[in-house]
């Protein structure tokens, strides 16, 4: 028992130390966040934030849900956890992280309609800075107002994609550790998703290259927050020919639950857990603060275009491998194929699945993911996955010779 309270306290000081050695510039170059405090004053509801110097903020609202988001350039957060799960009037909590690689956010939940009375940040002696964000109430017809101002004015981030060179025979890979930046996936105690899954992506993409028969792409390889429409997008702007996503659930009142789950997308939940994971995952945006309702429209129509039996198909074969492999070297869920309608798995195009390593709420879930030897083995299953899956699409009588 010790020696397990001991690996998960090293589980969780090392994905703090991952997180910090993947952000997009050294925290050292960034402003830094600190004493973050949320109080009531009065009709206001106000939080502040220390700075080690002045930056510029903006602030504006959104609905469904109904939050406050605050606009920063990049910037270190070295705030106490605890202090965004504390509630302050009409405000239930904050979250806080890097949005792009050169913008970061402050996300306050509302869990009645207000609106931005003033965001200033004021010059403190000795270089310093100190934001200050003041909320007021306001009417459920205000607050729509507010929010659909927003909503008009708002374009999601897009990046850009990096097309085929000419000449690379090579299959292309899309690796795509899930959540990032401002969202920080499941979080069981200082442990979040992010970490984890980035950690595992790159491990993957070392393993993959090392052969020299696959080009791979990350939708991130640091602590970036990625749209789920960019995700998408990446791997269609390359003519990826398998796209993989990588993800670790938490279920926190079933700690004995574990192993590795793998999905493909569908319009119906083959049952109730993967309905309820891809709900979850599905509220990455929401959760990062971007208004997506335009994608979810279009995602409707791109899950009915999905019906395209043949992608559908590779899906489900490279799925079936998965299980395969991965079931002969790491522990698997009891039941490991399931499928749900995830917005990540819908490039109607492109063969794609999404891998649920383990649970983090498992203590020995959480121990093996942290493990260099257990994610090195994984990794391996996974890649000896992805070569079985196109030898056996160039296999004579296979439907293989088409694009994928």
């Amino acid at each position: 028992m010790a020696l397990r309270l001991f690996a998960y306290a090293a589980f969780i000081l090392s994905s703090l130390a991952l997180a910090v050695a993947n952000s997009p510039r050294p925290p050292g170059d960034l402003p830094v966040a600190t004493d973050a405090r949320l109080e009531v004053q009065g009709e206001i509801v106000r939080l502040t934030m220390a700075l080690s110097r002045p930056v510029s903020a903006s602030a504006t609202v959104m609905a469904g849900p109904d939050r406050v988001i605050v606009e920063l350039p990049s910037v270190n957060f070295q705030v106490d956890a605890k202090q965004g799960r504390k509630s302050a009037g009409f405000v239930s909590g904050f979250r806080y992280g890097l949005f792009m690689a050169d913008r970061a956010r402050i996300i306050l939940d509302l869990a009645q309609p207000a609106a931005v009375a003033s965001v200033t940040v004021k010059p403190v002696r000795g270089g310093f800075g100190e934001l200050v964000v003041d909320l007021k109430r306001v009417s459920r017809e205000e607050f729509a107002a507010l929010a659909r101002e927003t909503a008009a004015k708002t374009q999601l981030p897009s990046i850009p994609v990096e097309r085929k060179a000419e000449g690379d025979s090579r299959r292309i890979v899309v690796i795509d550790p899930g959540h990032g930046g401002i969202d920080p996936g499941t979080q069981v105690a200082a442990i979040a998703e992010k970490a984890v899954v980035l950690a595992f992506g790159l491990k993957l993409k070392e393993q993959l290259e090392a052969q020299g028969r696959y080009r791979v792409i990350m939708t991130r390889s640091d602590d970036t927050f990625i749209s789920l429409n960019d995700r998408v997008r990446i791997a269609r702007g390359v003519e990826a020919n398998l796209f993989i996503s990588i993800h670790a659930d938490s279920l926190a009142q079933a700690q004995d639950v574990r192993g590795a789950t793998i999905y493909t997308g569908s319009e119906r939940a083959s049952d109730a857990e993967a309905a309820r994971l891809a709900a979850k995952e599905n509220q990455a945006d929401a959760v990062a603060g971007l208004d997506s309702s335009e994608d979810v429209q279009d995602v409707a129509g791109i899950l009915m275009d999905l019906a395209k039996r043949e992608t559908r198909s590779f899906s489900t074969i490279f799925a079936r491998n998965l299980v395969e492999r991965l079931g002969g070297s790491v522990k698997m869920h009891k039941v490991p194929l399931r499928s749900a309608g995830f917005r990540v798995l819908t490039a109607p195009d492109v063969p794609s699945v999404l891998i649920e390593l383990g649970y983090m709420s498992s203590p020995k879930d959480a121990e093996l993911l942290n493990s260099e030897g257990w994610r090195t083995q994984a990794a391996a299953a996974v890649q000896q996955a992805v070569d079985q899956y196109f030898e056996r699409l160039q296999s004579p009588g296979k439907a293989a010779q088409s694009r994928p």
